[in-house]
């Protein structure tokens, strides 16, 4: 989601009580629309990123020290000659505005102190980061907006700086004091909650009523007041919105009191979804991991939205690679089933030729057709003839398209099972492609495919400091060590090196999808350990989305993999199974 106006107060509140008081040290643009300031502390030297990227905006403190272009841009320079060396006084933020507002006091030309300040604008494609007077006036900005650009605002060295489309919102905090001292919805004023009758859906009215608000946001007020968040705003009754008020009562002493959660909430396979700072109620039932600071959790959502988002593209080639494969394969599959169905008739033709040699003598010569009995179940039937062949070479004819039928099943008997290995095997490679999380996967599955023929080999450079990929590695609830392989590679390797004899291998009844073991180490598994190790083999499988599979588990020992077979491909004849959730145990911890 977009940082939101409660999420820009929670960081706000974070960067005041760690750099108020610092000194700027350093100022650098490592991007056309990214700013990097070194905040030097009585604690530590921060890092303040800052970007204004109309697809990716956002301000966190960070470890990362970005390199500085050769030339330094005209902003950075500009920012350097007034505030190099200057201190951090304040942080702020306008109401729940978008925006946050850091003040510095430096000396000017003339030995004078003064303040300047810093506006950051985090509204998506608006997004721009401002350097101004305390009156006011534009000093510059990382971005110029003319006329030109937009009707509303212009941002240019000069004009005067204000905030776009204030005057269309309420603030909350504002909002709250000004209908009552008690924070409760008794007494509250039909006027009041005038402000929410729209004839617009009411999660709508919300976050166009108030400065700050998510669409995500206001889906959460209204499932917490038990309202139809997609229904005409002006239907509810008054006792209704006051139910919305007292959540919005909640959320302001929340905001109020700085009681704020930051967590990044993942989807069903895992990649980040959302963040929050406030539990927003309808992922309450999600994934969900916690951190300590709003910056943590920016960076770990930005750098894993990044990651994610990198890998499927890095992957899209290799994925259009295998799916065409696929396709290419799959008619090949049903042109070869027709032709296996042709081959039915060789029977047909044998019988005619051996009926021939029996009764060819009672041919009339010149006759089309030959009228006898079938001496294998007593039965007429009627054969064509060629008139221009005697009965004899007729029979011959017969046996020689039997032959020739018989020789065609023979052969697209055994390329229809290689056909079908072959779609089984670029499933599951497809399989791989979902679960692969870095370039080492990709690497991983490049290699596969080229050994298979799908594309050119060429030599895999690997960069330097790039770690090999691994299996995926969890323990149990009850401490038992569990492998999962990412790709066909990786489950032979778990499978026929990491796993003993004694050891549980678990898979996807009949679809493509990871081989997992659970190492028993000489002792009996407990039913929750079998049940978790299906869960996996359930959720890294191509039967994710189904929610539930069914699960084949078998003591390694009876897993066997035949001569020539491909990558991953394994058989075994004697198993157990059970139907498992596509989901990731609660009670299992990732080992990597």
């Amino acid at each position: 989601m977009a940082l939101d106006g409660i999420t820009i107060r929670a960081l706000k509140n974070e960067l005041a009580a760690r750099l108020v008081g610092g000194r700027i040290s350093k100022i650098v643009q490592p991007e056309a629309d990214e700013l990097l300031l070194t905040i030097k502390t009585q604690a530590a030297n921060e890092r303040l990123l800052i970007s204004a990227g109309a697809s990716l905006p956002f301000v966190y403190l960070s470890d990362e020290n970005k390199q500085a272009p050769m030339t330094a841009p005209n902003f950075c320079m500009l920012l350097r000659k007034h505030i190099s060396g200057g201190h951090l006084v304040d942080i702020t933020q306008p109401g729940l505005e978008r925006i946050i507002e850091f003040t510095i006091e430096h000396l000017d030309e003339m030995g004078d102190l003064c303040q300047k300040i810093i506006t950051v604008e985090l509204m998506g494609k608006h997004s721009n980061i401002i350097f101004r007077r305390t009156d006011g006036t534009i000093i510059d900005s990382i971005k110029h907006v003319s006329s030109a650009v937009s009707s509303v605002r212009e941002v240019l060295p000069g004009r005067e700086y204000f905030i776009p489309k204030a005057e269309d919102k309420l603030d909350l905090h504002n909002y709250i004091l000004c209908n009552q001292e008690n924070g409760s919805a008794e007494n509250l004023s039909a006027a009041s909650l005038d402000v929410l009758c729209k004839p617009i859906p009411l999660s709508k009215s919300l976050y166009t009523t108030f400065t700050g608000f998510s669409p995500v946001l206001s889906e959460s007020l209204c499932e917490l007041a038990g309202l139809d968040s997609s229904r005409s705003a002006n239907s509810f009754d008054e006792s209704e919105l006051c139910k919305l008020y007292d959540e919005l009562v909640k959320l302001d002493r929340a905001v109020e009191a700085n009681d704020f959660r930051p967590a990044m909430i993942s989807d069903e396979d895992g990649n980040p979804a959302e963040f929050e700072v406030i539990p927003l109620s309808q992922y309450a039932n999600d994934q969900h991991r916690y951190y300590d600071t709003v910056s943590e959790m920016l960076i770990s959502y930005y750098a894993r939205s990044n990651e994610y988002t990198r890998i499927r593209q890095k992957s899209a080639d290799l994925r259009k690679i295998v799916t065409t494969a696929i396709e290419r394969n799959v008619k090949k599959y049903d042109l070869q089933e027709k032709q296996l169905k042709d081959t039915e008739k060789m029977d047909k033709f044998r019988l005619y030729g051996e009926l021939l040699q029996t009764y060819g003598y009672s041919a009339e010569e010149g006759a089309d057709k030959l009228t006898c009995e079938n001496y294998y179940d007593g039965k007429e039937v009627t054969i064509p003839l060629d008139p221009t062949l005697s009965a004899m070479e007729n029979s011959v004819k017969y046996f020689d398209r039997y032959q020739k039928l018989k020789r065609t099943k023979e052969a697209v008997t055994a390329q229809l099972a290689e056909t079908g290995d072959d779609i089984e095997h670029l499933q599951s490679v497809l399989a791989s492609l979902d679960i692969a999380e870095g370039e080492a996967d990709l690497a991983e599955i490049r290699e596969e495919l080229s050994e298979s023929g799908y594309i050119k080999h060429r030599p895999v450079s690997k960069k330097k400091g790039q770690a090999k990929s691994r299996p995926l590695s969890y323990i149990s609830s009850d401490g038992f060590h569990i492998y999962v392989g990412k790709n066909n590679f990786q489950n032979e390797e778990i499978t026929f090196k990491v796993a003993n004899a004694g050891d549980w291998w678990f898979h996807a009844k009949k679809m493509p999808g990871s081989h997992v073991i659970v190492k028993c180490e000489g002792k009996e598994l407990p039913d929750r350990a079998f049940e978790e190790a299906a869960c996996l083999a359930a959720y890294y499988s191509s039967g994710r989305s189904m929610g539930k599979v069914e699960v084949d588990y078998v003591r390694r020992r009876e897993i066997k993999k035949p001569g020539g077979a491909k990558p991953g491909f394994v058989i075994y004849h004697t198993n157990y199974s059970m139907t498992a959730d596509a989901v990731i145990p609660e009670g299992v911890t990732a080992d990597n």
